[in-house]
């Protein structure tokens, strides 16, 4: 299958849990449904292009995410309006990742979506986006890089070492992974043409960060250049 690896780095990132309304707290990486909105940003797809596009993309791409740098976050607080009233103010704190930096890969599985990945691997190249790519929120800006395409081929209940985030449902290597901090998420994986997050969609991960590796057991996929990535 079609694949590239990109990384994407920020000041600052909020990837909101849904759960979290009154003072909204943030997954510690990128989610797909994230993603998918930055892909449309870097294609220039307005709101009602990308109706459509979120669950086209949800189901013909997949994707994982390695952590590169040590998760740091930092509450602020701000002054909003409400929506119901404007003239009514109401004091929230947003939970957002500091200096968040990713690798990511993403494969096409299914040829409806061709062009559109094509479009964007070129856009990543040549260093191009139509609008300003965002990490969860219009006040955080994105830098994305292009780093390499190639394919990614399935491989089948195997051992295996990555740096990227793997299912809750792998088998891990318990005695390495207490050297170092790993991470669980509850991370969308689905969203529909009303732009909701289906519930029944959300994926548990288990993740490293700051660029270790793990070692497990389940399926996995292999990149052109022998890496090991669990894709979603």
């Amino acid at each position: 299958m079609k694949g590239l690896k990109f990384i994407i780095d920020g000041n600052w990132a909020h990837f909101k849990k849904p759960e979290t309304n009154n003072n909204p707290l943030t997954h510690d990486f990128i989610t797909k449904t994230a993603l998918i909105g930055l892909i449309g940003a870097v294609l220039g797809k307005e709101r009602d292009e990308m109706r459509p596009l979120f669950p086209q993309l949800s189901e013909d791409l997949l994707y994982g995410v390695q952590i590169i740098n040590t998760v740091k976050k930092e509450s602020w607080g701000f002054t909003m309006r409400k929506a119901v009233n404007l003239l009514e103010k109401a004091p929230k704190h947003l939970e957002f990742l500091k200096s968040p930096k990713y690798l990511v890969a993403v494969t096409l599985c299914d040829a409806r979506s061709e062009k559109l990945f094509n479009d964007f691997v070129e856009a990543l190249k040549n260093s191009e986006a139509r609008y300003t790519p965002v990490l969860g929120l219009h006040n955080c800006p994105a830098n994305l890089k292009f780093q390499s395409e190639g394919e990614f081929s399935e491989k089948r209940n195997g051992l295996f070492k990555a740096k990227c985030a793997v299912s809750r449902k792998h088998t891990l290597n318990t005695q390495e992974t207490r050297q170092f901090r790993i991470g669980f998420e509850r991370i969308p994986t689905f969203q529909n043409d009303d732009f909701w997050n289906l519930p029944d969609r959300y994926v548990e991960v288990i993740y490293p960060s700051e660029n270790r590796e793990i070692t497990a057991t389940g399926d996995y996929y292999k990149y052109s250049d022998g890496e090991c990535w669990w894709l979603i």
